[in-house]
């Protein structure tokens, strides 16, 4: 199905994607938003530049209230450039340095803040008040888009998002080892689970679909198919 058109009765909708880290949610979002015509909302890359600020200027990943002023302060835009989303902070591109393994370790416990996630929850839900919005992130089926039209939850095995994790910091010339990188990411979802404010969860009514045997493409052309039969009725 090829959806580079817009059908009025698929404007206006919320999809909304969840799952742990390198399930391939931020790929499969872009691409999917890139099929369909619709904005890509990128929750976990504004959780991101939230991290670098507060890398930047020093601050540890315990201060909740200064992490929830940055919050609050930051002004964070994105624009589709082909296939990428690109990144913006108060007009300036951060696509690259929001995803070094810095900010990586330090995004999880920067967004276990309550006043953190409060922040941001409203910005995203005022970025999507138009509709017409692929969402992605760890809490976007369960608080912030909790009535999306569709709810798609991403999975795969630690092995495997270790792996796309490896390959993906390979090309961009950063060294680190497939242990250290599995260890991190069983790090990851025990906090993103076990956070008291908006934890990683599975909706009893989100799609849950097992991406580790998976191309990107096939985990796109798995959630068009739901697309049409879920809200198109085709």
């Amino acid at each position: 199905m090829s959806m580079n058109y817009k059908l009025s009765a698929l404007a206006g909708k919320i999809i909304a994607i969840d799952g742990p880290a390198g399930s391939g949610k931020s790929t499969t979002a872009r691409l999917l938003a890139s099929k369909i015509g619709y904005t890509f909302l990128d929750t976990g890359a504004m959780y991101r530049v939230v991290a670098w600020v507060a890398l930047k200027k020093g601050l540890s990943v315990d201060d909740g209230e200064s992490l929830e002023m940055i919050s609050r302060q930051v002004e964070i835009s994105f624009e589709m450039d082909g296939d990428i989303n690109r990144v913006f902070l108060f007009g300036k591109e951060m696509t690259d340095e929001i995803r070094t393994p810095e900010v990586t370790k330090a995004v999880s416990p920067v967004s276990v803040h309550a006043g953190v996630r409060t922040a941001l929850v409203k910005r995203q839900r005022e970025m999507a008040k138009n509709g017409s919005v692929v969402a992605e992130g760890r809490d976007t089926t369960s608080v912030v888009f909790p009535d999306a039209d569709l709810k798609i939850y991403l999975d795969a095995s630690i092995e495997e998002r270790a792996r796309r994790r490896l390959l993906e910091l390979a090309r961009k010339g950063i060294s680190t080892t497939f242990e250290e990188l599995k260890r991190e990411i069983y790090d990851r979802d025990k906090r993103d689970s076990k956070r008291e404010n908006s934890p990683l969860t599975k909706t009893a009514d989100a799609v849950v679909i097992d991406t580790t045997s998976l191309t990107i493409e096939a985990q796109v052309e798995r959630i068009i198919r739901l697309i049409k039969a879920r809200i198109l009725n085709a």
